[in-house]
């Protein structure tokens, strides 16, 4: 029996708008639908999966997704939401950002099964590039009237904003092209129905009136998600160093980890619906589970597994989780030398750094300690201190004074990682 998506994502609260009769029509059979994706990175960051997240759902459902790169509308930006007007693009540029997408995309979605409703990845330059100015607006544009363009949101939004001049042609066309999309693939790729973020909803509703202006046709359909907020008000998905990316090069999967980890109890709640799999059952017993007890941070434990694994594989789920143990000084030598540098630096960022020139090794730890770095204020104390089992060499004790720092205690060839005490770190770069 064929699950209902829409009731999927009404429990989920992933539901902002929806055309009436589009939950009818889903449940008519499997359906195809698409979401648009502006490649303005050449990553993701997670502000775009919750809109993936709803293509996972539909093909989950049994339905067919499309995932719509916007190379011809990536030239232009779309202002909806947006203060200023965007960058444009370059074709390498455009090319660059693609491929980097539809990677990450492939790492979520089906696209390679036998499955009749496997996922697939299409791009408006295409069908854009070779449409002529005069062509599109006598084609397109004479069945879409500036009245109904200016009553959009979006365009309202905008041209009220006094501390701009205006919007320009370029951006007040947009709603027109991406109408044109929702068409396009409409006659071509049999979608019925266009998903976004609450912010495309005048957007998508321009396809809907184009389809039926232009081709007679009553059965497409449209439905956004929230756009979705911390609980305190501020934006998702952003740090003090900016966007979570999905690229493991721009946001380590240790940092991915521990941005789901420490995600507040309230914020929870909502995530774990949103942006994992887990069936209801499974999500409402954890919520429950976590309120008896929220100091243990079991939900945003099981929404941070989830995530890491499904973007970054169970592999470096295993390595952040690793990689977070070290702080509390529990972890071991062995799984702190499998870390890589970027991790690394990401687990002891702001910790305090000395630098020791190679030639200094080997050299007695109180010496090391004391002397040529100030990890202690002084020899006796730091005697005193590694004699007391209160200090480590790489996450291995030593209560020896006499004891060597050696060339064989440098990880990645340059560094060497001293603990005093149970939470005071320090790394020693050998130059």
């Amino acid at each position: 029996m064929q699950k209902n998506f829409v009731e999927e994502l009404k429990w989920r609260g992933m539901i902002q708008d929806i055309m009436p009769g589009t939950e009818e029509k889903l449940m008519e059979g499997p359906q195809a639908a698409y979401v648009g994706i502006d490649p303005t990175a050449d990553s993701l960051h997670i502000g775009h999966l919750v809109s993936i997240m709803i293509l996972k759902h539909f093909q989950n459902c049994g339905h067919k997704p499309f995932a719509l790169i916007g190379g011809a509308t990536g030239m232009i930006g779309d202002p909806s939401m947006k203060s200023q007007e965007r960058n444009l693009l370059d074709e390498e540029t455009l090319r660059h950002n693609i491929e980097g997408i539809r990677s990450q995309l492939a790492g979520i979605l089906d696209f390679d099964s036998d499955a009749p409703n496997k996922a697939e990845l299409v791009n408006n330059y295409e069908w854009m590039k070779d449409y002529s100015f005069l062509n599109f607006i006598r084609d397109i544009g004479k069945h879409i009237t500036v009245n109904y363009m200016m009553a959009k949101d979006s365009v309202k939004k905008r041209l009220s904003d006094e501390s701009r001049e205006g919007m320009s042609f370029t951006e007040f066309s947009y709603q027109l092209l991406q109408g044109y999309d929702y068409l396009w693939l409409y006659e071509h790729k049999g979608c019925r129905l266009e998903l976004g973020g609450s912010d495309q909803w005048g957007n998508i509703t321009t396809g809907v009136e184009l389809i039926r202006r232009i081709l007679g046709k009553t059965d497409a359909f449209a439905l956004t998600c929230p756009l979705v907020k911390k609980a305190d008000g501020t934006k998702f998905g952003k740090t003090e160093k900016g966007n979570i990316w999905l690229d493991p090069q721009k946001t380590s999967p240790y940092e991915f980890y521990q941005f789901w980890l420490n995600v507040s109890d309230e914020d929870a709640e909502r995530y774990i619906k949103i942006f994992t799999m887990l069936d209801r059952e499974t999500i409402e017993g954890a919520i429950q589970e976590h309120r008896k007890d929220p100091g243990r941070r079991t939900l945003q434990q099981l929404l941070a597994k989830e995530v890491t694994t499904m973007i970054h594989g169970a592999r470096e789920y295993e390595n952040a989780v690793a990689a977070s143990r070290m702080l509390f000084g529990n972890s071991t030598s062995d799984e702190l030398r499998k870390l890589d540098e970027k991790t690394f630096l990401a687990v002891f960022a702001g910790v305090p750094t000395f630098t020791v020139p190679r030639t200094e090794l080997p050299c007695n730890i109180v010496d090391f300690l004391a002397v040529k770095t100030s990890v202690f204020p002084s020899k006796g104390e730091a005697r005193k201190m590694t004699s007391g089992g209160g200090v480590s060499i790489n996450k291995d004790k030593v209560t020896d004074p006499d004891h060597l720092v050696s060339e064989n205690d440098i990880m990645d060839g340059k560094y060497i990682l001293a603990q005093k005490g149970k939470k005071n770190y320090f790394i020693i770069n050998v130059i």
